[in-house]
């Protein structure tokens, strides 16, 4: 088989590329080791999008917005930071945004459907799912993707979007900078007693970090960083006895609380690519930046970097050029680095510092904490981040 563009991966970063470049006459493949059925319809994962306003304008663009049902998009009025039993909390929320919220969350298993879907009504790619990718060649004239059973995909470019844990990514000799933070994060939904008002808050207790994401209604999504024996203990528990040690962890600051499906577990990891391009080949997603999810960046850093490398690629075919060479590869990768590095360096300092519970860390977390109180242009700077109100790059 031959193709202009092979994408492996069909997560959100993959979509999400694949449905920028609909009409741009290039021929596109997604290759994806799950079936096709668990790709139209995911299952929950646990995992909940904050999305900032520039990934809704590209997720608008694209028209994978629109299929969203209104009860899974929630509202995010304000973002809470609180130290242990420091009195003071850092707050953010939008000023002079037209009533805008901070952002949205969305459940990640409603944004790959609808994303699945935008690629699908499009004819946006050829999908070849249920194979795994065995080998990986990257020529001067072209890249071989060989999948298990011996079938091989010449493409022009292949893009690895699997995972950040990327076996592409291996396989075409790029190493990445990894940080185990020797955690689990158990997610999952819970309902409770008293009103989130639209209110995420990031506990930073001692032993554990508890986040609380509002969803609709009186319901919220739960984070909560454990070491991994601590985690596999509450995993264990029946849904009504995991209800009650989250309420007990939690401090009852939402009342009772109670477990809504399932819990899901993931270990955290931050990965950064060492480089995001070789010849005839680029990484997207996970697979290039591996965000702790602290910062609520990973999926954003995703959307933006798909709208990046998508410009490019559609750039070169108005020219009548190559999607995959060398120069526009090297742009893209320079801009989504200049995009990504900053925070992730951030996102890793206040991870580390937030997980160490030494008095000094305890002390400096308490500083920090404080002088964001004292001075709002801090929060005001965040908050800009936060939202990233930047205008959507060009996805068609």
């Amino acid at each position: 088989m031959r193709t202009d563009i092979a994408i492996i991966g069909a997560g959100p970063a993959g979509l999400a590329l694949a449905a920028s470049l609909a009409g741009s006459g290039l021929d596109v493949t997604l290759i994806e080791r799950n079936d096709e059925a668990s790709l139209a319809d995911p299952p929950f994962d646990g995992r909940e999008i904050a999305l900032t306003h520039r990934s809704q304008a590209i997720l608008r663009a694209l028209g994978a917005w629109q299929r969203l049902a209104e009860a899974e998009i929630a509202p995010l009025a304000e973002a809470r930071v609180v130290n242990g039993g420091f009195p003071l909390a850092l707050r953010f929320s939008p000023e002079g945004a037209g009533g805008e919220p901070l952002g949205r969350l969305v459940p990640n298993h409603a944004l790959r459907r609808s994303l699945f879907a935008t690629v699908a009504e499009a004819a946006a790619a050829r999908l070849v799912a249920g194979r795994s990718v065995v080998d990986l060649s990257l020529g001067a004239d072209e890249a071989r993707v060989r999948l298990e059973g011996g079938a091989e995909i010449a493409a022009r470019l292949v893009v690895a979007a699997d995972s950040r844990f990327s076996a592409a990514r291996r396989r075409a000799g790029i190493g990445a900078a990894m940080l185990d933070f020797g955690r689990s994060m158990i997610v999952c939904r819970m309902t409770h007693e008293r009103p989130h008002r639209g209110v995420a808050t990031e506990w930073f207790g001692h032993g554990q970090t508890i986040a609380m994401l509002p969803l609709r209604g009186d319901a919220s999504s739960a984070v909560l960083t454990l070491p991994p024996a601590e985690a596999e203990r509450l995993l264990a528990l029946s849904a009504e006895a995991f209800g009650a040690e989250v309420t007990r962890r939690y401090e009852g600051r939402l009342g009772v609380m109670r477990l809504v499906g399932t819990r899901h577990a993931y270990p955290l990891v931050a990965v950064y690519a060492h480089r995001f391009a070789a010849r005839r080949f680029a990484l997207l997603g996970d697979a290039a930046v591996g965000m702790h999810p602290v910062t609520a960046h990973g999926f954003n850093f995703g959307l933006s970097g798909a709208a990046l490398l998508a410009d490019e690629v559609r750039g070169a075919a108005r020219r009548g050029g190559d999607p995959g060479a060398h120069d526009g590869l090297a742009r893209y990768a320079a801009a989504h680095r200049r995009a990504t590095l900053p925070l992730f360096l951030a996102t890793n300092a206040i991870a580390r510092l937030y997980g160490d519970e030494s008095l000094p860390a305890r002390l400096a977390r308490a500083a920090l904490i404080g002088a964001g109180v004292a001075l709002p242009p801090i929060r005001r700077a965040i908050v800009a981040r936060l939202m990233d109100a930047r205008p959507a790059l060009s996805a068609g």
